[in-house]
């Protein structure tokens, strides 16, 4: 196991910028999901961490060694793509080992490591069968054994999950946190799914064109986002963002009032200075902190687009 530690980290590609400056800091045996919209740089941070791509300023370590000139297979990692990369004419038993096998791993050492990572992926029945006869899960299990049998300090996973359908995401997305747990080694996981980043990460990365937004608990960032982009981002279905003017304040909370003349007593900002008094604001709401309004309440009236009923759940988008 190991911790990795990003200091300043910049990427450009020709004259333009695409990661500013990010500092992380990952945890020996942590697993810290980078989530955010497509093009964020979540991925190009990955690439970066795996020596897959150069980086243009800053410092990158592994296990505490400055790995910035290391090859990627000289970093301690092993890295999990979102397309398996299994060949097509070996069985899953010799997609396991290749890589052991090209690097003359003693044949007794190799067969150990392979019989562990099937058994800790449960795939020993399938060993001896052929990329085409697996399903899309059973195929991306094969691909994390194959990352396993490395013995690695630290796993990168890049959109594992993407090409499997609703189902089976839930299911990997199980394997994975069990996976972990067991294995107790750090691992880095880059998804644009926020409920995969809420559902598998001790800590959070919330990146937004290049930039670090917040790093958190996924409870901490839903209750306490940093900002509005993050509070926009992270929960399903989204916060509601209605505008709003603040008309009290006091020594524990604000107090806000819509256009419709509603008010909402709220606490106080845990950081920095609350928003004065007669100051135009975004007040965010979360779905499940609405109510049917009752006989004497101040209401907002609204008229209902969709309804989606889900059983123990409904939805209603107006």
């Amino acid at each position: 196991m190991a911790a990795v530690t990003l200091k300043n980290v910049v990427k450009r590609f020709g004259g333009f910028e695409i990661i500013h400056g990010a500092n992380i800091d990952v945890d020996d045996g942590e697993f810290v999901v980078f989530v955010g919209p497509s093009g964020c740089g979540k991925s190009t941070l990955l690439r970066m961490i795996a020596g897959l791509e150069d980086i243009s300023g800053g410092e990158i370590a592994i296990g505490g060694k400055v790995v910035n000139d290391v090859e990627p297979a000289d970093r301690g990692i092993a890295m999990v793509f979102q397309s398996y990369a299994l060949y097509p004419h070996m069985s899953v038993e010799q997609n396991l080992s290749f890589g052991l096998r090209m690097n003359g791993n003693p044949k007794p050492d190799t067969e150990r490591r392979v019989k562990r990572a099937a058994e800790i992926l449960r795939i020993a029945e399938l060993m001896k069968r052929r990329p085409r006869q697996l399903s899309g899960g059973q195929r991306q299990r094969v691909a994390i054994g194959r990352a396993i049998v490395r013995e690695p300090q630290v796993f990168l996973f890049d959109e594992p999950l993407s090409n499997l359908d609703a189902e089976l995401r839930v299911q990997m997305r199980v394997e994975i946190s069990r996976l972990h747990k067991e294995l107790g080694v750090t691992m880095v996981y880059v998804t644009h799914d926020q409920t995969e980043a809420m559902t598998l990460a001790d800590r959070i990365v919330v990146l937004n064109a290049g930039n670090i937004e917040q790093i958190g608990a996924p409870l901490d960032l839903y209750d306490n986002p940093a900002n509005r982009f993050v509070a926009g981002f992270v929960g399903s279905p989204k916060m509601n963002f209605m505008a709003a003017k603040v008309v009290g304040n006091d020594d524990v909370a604000v107090t806000v009032e819509l256009a419709n003349h509603c008010g909402a007593k709220l606490r106080k900002p845990l950081s920095g200075a609350p928003p004065a008094v007669g100051s135009e604001v975004v007040l965010g709401v979360r779905p499940e902190h609405f109510f049917e309004a009752g006989e004497g309440d101040c209401d907002i009236a609204v008229k209902a687009d969709v309804a989606e009923h889900l059983g123990s759940v409904s939805y209603v988008y107006a």
